[in-house]
């Protein structure tokens, strides 16, 4: 049984019972079976499908946003994910034609060579529970639309998204076999990859999840993609405007309670700049309201799980032990629990566990460098690397610092935002592969030469 536990109250919010072995392979089974007739329909009226099914989704969204509070504590003021989730799928049915289009290297009277993208067949999404259906969409949409069939397994904080998911496309026209979400146990989740039963297996969550994922997969040669978070670093050069990069920065290491993949965790300013930095950031959170996601006046909700907010504050009370300083007092709701108050470090090193290890709750260090040099080393002295965000008012300069920082993506000027133009990847722990994008389709496809002799 699946149960999720609402970080609002610590109640039962929902559970679902697990599929068996049995029912699992037959739901493979069902899903494999369907995907050749689905894959044999137009791109236009696949992509059509699933543009049909992401809009039912969006008039779902009233009762989403209470539904995610509930579930994961994201405050309802925010109005849930529909925009990124909209603009992502939108994007993926926009640019499939070029991107699944056939590369005709001849086509005389004596030859016909091309080479086609073709579908893996059966792609298994394993989805995070923390921006549930935007990360569930950025392979959903564009595996669908290049004409394969989906398994969507959601994390047990979230498991009415897939739910959600499932019936909007299903409503809009997509066959139930093709797109099918499951409840499933690790265990059966690896014995199935193991199996082969996947042409391709997705994974959004922690380290150790990816790890389990590979090994599962390990000799079958099935296709992965494992984005697994991060300790996303921010630099403020001295010619940045440091009202915009701390307005920016902060939300970034803040917004849902901290809980983003992308988010800002460490944060790296130009000397001249650090005590003025560290006065804004410090006036922007003692602002935040912590409290019910349910209310409109929160501006900070619970972490998702108490065990999550332990582990933020026991990398706090490390630092604070090893000399850090916190500037942000105790909030009132702070309950111990999943409600946790948010954190500004400073007098931070690379030592700490708070500098080095992903956090993912609402607290960020803060240290002051003196040169590019400086801050790129310390940006690549961690085990992650999915983005960085650059504050200058130089592109050059920003382009040449963005060569030498390991990761997957660099902003400049900006924070916490996936691009759905650009590749969505990341190097060393944070994972591999890459999702969005031409190369998102290109992932969840392989090519197939064709070499036609016609005479």
């Amino acid at each position: 049984m699946i149960s999720c536990i609402s970080p609002i109250d610590g109640s039962v919010y929902a559970e679902r019972p697990t599929l068996s072995i049995s029912e699992a392979q037959a739901a493979v089974a069902r899903g494999k079976a369907a995907q050749v007739a689905w894959a044999a329909r137009s791109l236009d009226e696949r992509t059509a499908l699933v543009l049909a099914g992401v809009a039912k989704v969006g008039e779902m969204n009233d009762e989403i946003v209470p539904e995610l509070a509930h579930q994961m504590g994201r405050p309802i003021r925010y109005g849930g994910e529909f925009g990124g989730f909209n603009e992502r799928a939108t994007y993926m049915a926009e640019i499939a034609k070029d991107a699944l289009s056939e590369v005709v290297v001849e086509d005389s009277d004596t030859f016909r060579r091309v080479i086609k993208r073709v579908p893996h067949g059966l792609v298994l999404v394993v989805a995070p529970w923390n921006y549930p259906y935007m990360t569930a969409i950025n392979t959903v949409a564009p595996a669908l639309i290049a004409g394969n069939a989906v398994m969507l397994k959601h994390a047990s904080q979230t498991p009415l998204v897939g739910e959600r998911m499932a019936r909007a496309f299903h409503a809009a026209g997509v066959p139930e076999e093709v797109f099918q979400n499951v409840f499933l146990d690790h265990q059966t989740t690896s014995d199935l990859i193991a199996a082969r039963s996947f042409g391709f297996v997705n994974f959004t969550g922690s380290v150790g999840g990816g790890q389990v994922i590979e090994r599962a997969a390990a000799g079958t040669f099935t296709g992965i993609g494992l984005e697994l978070g991060g300790k996303d670093p921010g630099y403020v050069c001295e010619d940045a405007d440091i009202d915009a990069a701390a307005e920016t920065l902060i939300d970034a290491a803040m917004f849902n309670s901290g809980q983003c993949c992308c988010g800002i965790e460490r944060i790296y300013v130009a000397e001249r700049h650090f005590d003025a930095f560290v006065s804004k950031a410090t006036q922007i959170v003692r602002g935040y309201k912590l409290g019910n996601p349910l209310d409109p006046e929160t501006t900070l909700g619970p972490m998702a799980h108490k065990r999550f907010a332990d582990t933020v504050r026991a990398q706090i009370e490390d630092a604070l032990a090893q000399g850090a300083v916190g500037h942000i007092p105790t909030f009132a709701e702070d309950d111990g629990g999943a409600y946790i108050s948010p954190q500004i470090l400073t007098n931070v090193t690379h030592d700490m566990r708070v500098m080095r290890e992903e956090s993912f709750g609402p607290v960020v260090g803060i240290m002051p460098v003196k040169d590019d040099a400086e801050a790129i080393a310390l940006m690549n002295d961690s085990d992650y690397g999915l983005t960085a965000s650059i504050w200058t008012n130089d592109a050059a300069r920003a382009e040449a610092i963005a060569d030498r920082i390991e990761t997957g993506t660099v902003f400049m000027n900006r924070a916490d935002y996936l691009d759905p133009g650009l590749c969505w990847t990341g190097c060393k722990d944070t994972g591999r592969g890459g999702g969005l994008s031409l190369i998102g389709f290109h992932n969840l496809t392989r090519p197939k030469s064709y070499h036609l002799k016609k005479a």
